[in-house]
Order: structure tokens, then C-alpha cells, then sequence
């Protein structure tokens, strides 16, 4: 089994729709990095810190910027995975560029 993330072919952008609790969010990612290395994809551990486009009022928006970033950062840090988020909001795009791969 290769040891390291490939960063060629299929690319495989996976996680939960909207960040969870750490302990979740970990699992999820876990499981996106194993599945990588398994199967030699590029993997990204993509997660929203905002879910403001979501199709019931009453779903969860998530952690919000600050606290959103936070948890993405780990892991980021925890798995080695690079990381995916969406931003709303133009002032958002600077402060999550700081941690995020891609936006």
C-alpha cells in the first residue's frame, strides 16, 4: 500500500456536506485518506464552514467562519489531506485562503 497521497490521476473530493464535530469530521477524513492510498486517487477533504445555500431553513448551517476553519485546519494537520471549502461572502475568500487549498 502506497504511503503517500497521490497528487495524480482521478481526483476524489470527499467529506461531509457541512463540518461536523471534530470526532466526525476526523472519522470522515480518515476514511477519504485510506480510500486514497488504497486505490492511488488524489484525494481532498472537502467540507463547508457555512451551508447558507441549504434546501430546508431548519438544517444546520454549520460552525461558522472562525470556528469552521479551526476544525478544517486539524484535519488538515491530522490526516495530510489538502482541503476544499466554499466561501459566500467576498471577505471570507482572504481568511480562508490561509488555510484551505482550494476555494
Amino acid at each position: 500500500m502506497p504511503d503517500a497521497i497521490a497528487m495524480d490521476g482521478f481526483p476524489l473530493l470527499a467529506g461531509p456536506c457541512v463540518l461536523e464535530d471534530h470526532a466526525r469530521n476526523l472519522e470522515i477524513a480518515r476514511a477519504v485518506r485510506s480510500i486514497s492510498l488504497d486505490f492511488g486517487l488524489q484525494a481532498w477533504f472537502k467540507a463547508s464552514f457555512d451551508k447558507a445555500n441549504r434546501s430546508r431553513l431548519n438544517a444546520p448551517r454549520g460552525p461558522g467562519l472562525e470556528r469552521g476553519l479551526e476544525l478544517l485546519a486539524q484535519v488538515g494537520e491530522e490526516t495530510g489531506l489538502p482541503l476544499l471549502t466554499d466561501i459566500h461572502e467576498p471577505h471570507q475568500a482572504e481568511i480562508a485562503a490561509d488555510v484551505v487549498d482550494v476555494l
